[in-house]
């Protein structure tokens, strides 16, 4: 039985990149989540850049259940 250090290596790697990724996408969106404010304050709509800060957080959440779910759906067989 041999280990073929290259693909143990491209598989190691892979797995170090779409940590490193999915730990910075979340913390973007907490980041992001946090500049949106805890929601109206005194009655007033939120204004665009709380909008759009909202929408960044969601997104990035978002693509961090994306691969969560995809990994779970790789090691479960189905």
């Amino acid at each position: 039985m041999d280990v073929k250090w290259g693909n143990l290596g491209s598989v190691f790697g892979a797995s170090l990149g779409i940590t490193i990724a999915v730990v910075v996408m979340f913390s973007l969106g907490v980041a992001a989540w946090g500049r949106a404010g805890s929601g109206p304050r005194d009655g007033q709509p939120r204004d665009g850049q709380e909008r759009a800060a909202l929408a960044v957080a969601a997104l990035c959440f978002a693509a961090c259940l994306a691969v969560a779910a995809y990994g779970i759906d790789v090691i479960v067989p189905g």
